[in-house]
């Protein structure tokens, strides 16, 4: 017997009580004996953690050793619970990109491979238990209306995997689309499924708006869901116009189901699941590098892991009333801050990329996709989509003149801006608007 829609049922219940809570306090009497728990356990099971934490209290664990996806990958061995090897999960995950089939596990785990937006891949493991508790989480978080209402969800990602194909039940359809198809063969499949809740990256979403428009895309559903990139400022509008229907965050990576929209709109992170610290890169924005343990996984323990992303905390009270921190926006990733030389003296000085993207979307009406890359500190290329009959040259222009008001603002250098054609297409790779190329020291200075 097929026990597995119980078991998320009831971690879907387990997920609506443990979002009630009102306070911080209570939200922190509740989870701080559970990490602790959690983190014995994980030292009793894994050789990699075991050494890592020799001698320490685990009373003391906000002091224990942070550790990053190359610590992660070189111990991979040693680290997880389950005794798998690196070469083994690594051959099974590349097969299954190559085939496109995602089912097959090893011991009984899934394996999956990260999509490298840091510029190496990462594989995860997920136990039985850990996969039907992410689905009775993220269901609890993402679907509107009841568990037990009907529901049709359309799923983009760059690759399936058990972990969702656990969503699937008698009242949800679940149907996983490939990124890598060609987008006639999505727009036929969604005209056909007629989805309630559309879940995909944003470059997807702004693809299929055009469908929308166009007429070849003919479906109203009631949920959107943004994933697996940041969302841009300038493909919320249009989406979100396009649709008729605000946009709802999730925050999802191979470290974790890190955060949801409430009802609000407002992205919170899942403290109940996760513990986040908050390194601040620039506290009087409050922006910051999430370090973060993962009570719940244990199959490959996440525990003080440093992330690559950059977060801004929002400074308003949102009316939901949850005590889950609030995250006014995912800026984008800490290796693409640009980094340019002083405008007088040595050093260089950095600049968030944000700031990039709003200078580049305020400098014209005209711009309705791009894509700002810095190749080296004195070289910036700017790839750009205009609307039909703007005039591009001038659309130029206007962002030429806009960034080096901003590079001004900031005490730095304008580096020398070329514009090429947009071309992105959503697929195998991630769409990052801003990105650097060049690697930088601790002090952020180019090596």
């Amino acid at each position: 017997m097929n026990t597995d829609p119980l078991r998320i049922a009831m971690q879907y219940a387990a997920a609506r009580r443990r979002a009630a809570f009102r306070d911080r306090e209570s939200l922190e009497r509740w989870r701080e004996p559970r990490i602790i728990r959690h983190l014995e356990e994980v030292r009793a099971a894994s050789p990699f953690y075991r050494e890592l934490w020799q001698g320490r209290d685990v009373q003391d664990w906000r002091h224990f050793p942070q550790i990053d996806k190359k610590a992660m990958m070189d111990h991979f061995d040693t680290l997880n619970t389950a005794g798998i090897k690196r070469e083994d999960a690594m051959k099974l995950a590349l097969e299954a990109e190559q085939t496109r089939d995602f089912t097959p596990e090893i011991g009984g785990l899934t394996i999956g491979l990260s999509s490298g937006t840091s510029g190496s891949r990462g594989l995860f493991l997920v136990s039985r238990r850990e996969r039907l508790a992410w689905t009775g989480t993220i269901l609890q978080r993402v679907l509107p209306g009841s568990l037990l209402g009907r529901h049709q969800i359309a799923f983009f990602l760059r690759a399936d995997s058990n972990l969702y194909g656990s969503v699937r039940s008698r009242r949800i359809a679940f149907e996983f689309y490939d990124l890598l198809n060609p987008l006639n063969e999505h727009v036929a499949r969604l005209n056909g499924q007629r989805p309630s809740v559309l879940a995909a990256p944003p470059s997807m979403l702004r693809m299929l708006a055009g469908e929308l428009r166009a007429g070849r895309l003919k479906i109203d559903p009631g949920h959107l869901v943004a994933m697996a990139e940041v969302l841009d400022p300038l493909d919320r509008r249009v989406i979100e116009e396009t649709f008729g229907r605000r946009i709802h965050q999730v925050y999802q990576c191979t470290e974790g189901f890190l955060g949801a929209a409430c009802s609000h709109g407002t992205l919170h992170l899942n403290e109940d699941v996760v513990h986040i610290e908050k390194d601040y890169v620039d506290r009087e924005r409050g922006v910051f590098v999430p370090i973060v343990t993962d009570f719940f996984r244990f199959a490959q323990p996440i525990v003080r892991y440093r992330l690559g992303d950059l977060l801004t905390e929002s400074r308003e009270l949102c009316p939901c009333g949850s005590p889950f921190a609030a995250i006014e926006r995912i800026e984008g990733r800490s290796d693409d801050l640009f980094v340019l030389p002083k405008i007088s003296g040595g050093g260089f000085v950095t600049l968030f990329p944000d700031f990039v993207s709003r200078t580049i979307i305020a400098a014209s009406e005209a711009v309705e996709a791009y894509r700002a890359i810095q190749e080296s500190p004195e070289r910036l290329t700017v790839e750009l989509q205009t609307a039909d009959g703007a005039d591009a040259s001038t659309a130029e222009r206007q962002i030429r003149t806009a960034l080096a008001q901003l590079c001004e603002r900031i005490g730095a250098r304008t580096p020398d801006i070329e514009f090429a054609l947009y071309d992105f297409v959503p697929g195998a790779v991630k769409l990052r608007r801003v990105q650097r190329r060049f690697a930088v020291d601790e002090r952020m200075e180019p090596v």
